[in-house]
């Protein structure tokens, strides 16, 4: 089974990995798993001021704040057997594209879990994610 993890740096993210390390025999072990991170594009008024490399940067140093203690996480863990899949836009559409062209059977994010209006509400990305994919998703509170 091939498994797309989105990782945003929260302690949602963080949730969803710990869960997966927990229950590794049925997630990590004999599985592919693809990170997904989506960075906030750079506006296009804004991204014509500036050359491609000060972009190409931003967007190295933004996504390594996320995906370096992600890394760690996953080394804590014991998993080891993963790619990653570095995208910039709109998160929900990145992480739809993501997954329709790594071809994967599942989606597993983190959301948020604020009583009664946090269970209905899960958050617009997650929400976006559930609505638009056939694929089946696990959402980790």
């Amino acid at each position: 089974m091939k498994i797309l993890i989105a990782i945003d740096g929260s302690s949602h993210t963080q949730k969803a990995i710990e869960y997966l390390a927990k229950h590794r025999t049925m997630f990590v072990d004999g599985n592919e798993l693809v990170l997904v991170h989506v960075c906030i594009g750079v506006p296009g008024h804004v991204a014509r001021h500036l050359s491609k490399g000060v972009i190409t940067d931003y967007y190295a140093e933004e996504t390594a704040k996320v995906i370096d203690p992600v890394k760690a996480l996953l080394a804590k863990g014991g998993i080891t057997n993963y790619v990653i899949d570095q995208r910039h836009g709109h998160a929900a559409e990145e992480i739809l594209k993501a997954a329709e062209a790594a071809k994967v059977d599942l989606i597993v994010m983190g959301t948020h879990g604020h009583g009664i209006f946090g269970r209905a509400l899960m958050g617009s990305v997650a929400t976006k994610v559930v609505a638009e994919t056939d694929i089946s998703v696990l959402l980790v509170q």
